[in-house]
């Protein structure tokens, strides 16, 4: 199990019930991650960079598995990841639960998987490191 409640705080010091790890160095999701800091820190969840190095340490990956997708882990061990993630993020805000609704009905989790492929795909990163078509093939 992953102890994220003992070797992740936030810069405060402060212990989470989960984190999201979203990668730092693309805009898109850096833009998403400062839009979600205050309704996530009022369900005692917390953010932070894939590019962290505890991050990498923590759930055992290099940091080119890392930063394919989005990664939310829960103190508990559990751990999501890419269109996952967003369900299990979206679990947590009242105001984002409709998104979790419509991935019950047939075939919708699928089309919510394709439609993180495709952001995916298409979200600005340095170009030194970011295959767009690595990424979305392995997710």
């Amino acid at each position: 199990m992953i102890s994220l409640a003992s070797d992740m705080t936030d810069h405060k010091g402060r212990h989470a019930r989960g984190w999201l790890f979203f990668d730092a160095e693309c805009e898109f999701c850096t833009g998403i991650a400062r839009w979600l800091v205050g309704p996530m820190k009022r369900r005692d969840l917390a953010l932070a960079p894939l590019q962290d190095p505890r991050v990498g340490m923590l759930l055992g990956l290099s940091p080119e598995e890392l930063r394919r997708a989005i990664r939310f882990v829960l103190t508990d061990g559990r751990h999501y990841v890419g269109a996952d993630a967003v369900l299990a993020v979206a679990r947590e805000l009242w105001w984002a639960r409709p998104l979790v609704w419509v991935a019950g009905f047939p075939g919708m989790t699928a089309a919510i998987g394709a439609g993180y492929r495709w952001v995916a795909q298409r979200r600005r990163c340095p170009a030194e490191r970011c295959n767009a078509v690595q990424v979305a093939s392995n997710l």
